[in-house]
């Protein structure tokens, strides 16, 4: 099993990671009913698909011998309405300019092409972004 997520009422649910025991929170989204005071389960999509580019990059520059520290990702989810669905993902990366431009065509395709992106839905607008700027 890979995690457990039970309804705590009130729109909410705590989601547990089995093998470590690491928890959150989700909260229906303030225009679907709920309080929004946690990550909503589509919040939780959008910014899977930031942590899964960052953590291919990741992968790939280590064996790259290329240093990503410090680099982050900024996400925008943007949800329509018949169905209501997420309908675009924005995801702005910002990454050290101090890579070298070969480099950095290696990690922009491998993020393209991160576990996450490849089972998104193809009707969802992904939007990615690479700012080599920190």
């Amino acid at each position: 099993m890979t995690s457990k997520v039970v309804y705590l009422g009130g729109l909410r649910t705590q989601c547990t990671h089995i093998r470590s025991g690491n928890t959150f929170i989700t909260d229906a989204p303030t225009d679907n009913n709920g309080k929004g005071e946690a990550f909503s389960p589509t919040d939780t999509v959008a910014t899977a698909l930031a942590s899964c580019m960052l953590t291919v990059m990741g992968i790939k520059a280590a064996t790259m011998e290329v240093d990503l520290l410090d680099a982050y990702a900024e996400v925008i989810k943007h949800m329509s309405a018949s169905p209501r669905r997420i309908s675009k993902i924005e995801v702005t990366l910002k990454l050290p300019r101090s890579i070298k431009a070969k480099d950095r065509k290696v990690l922009e395709n491998t993020a393209r092409t991160c576990p996450v992106i490849q089972s998104l839905h193809p009707d969802i607008i992904k939007d990615i972004e690479f700012q080599w700027e920190l």
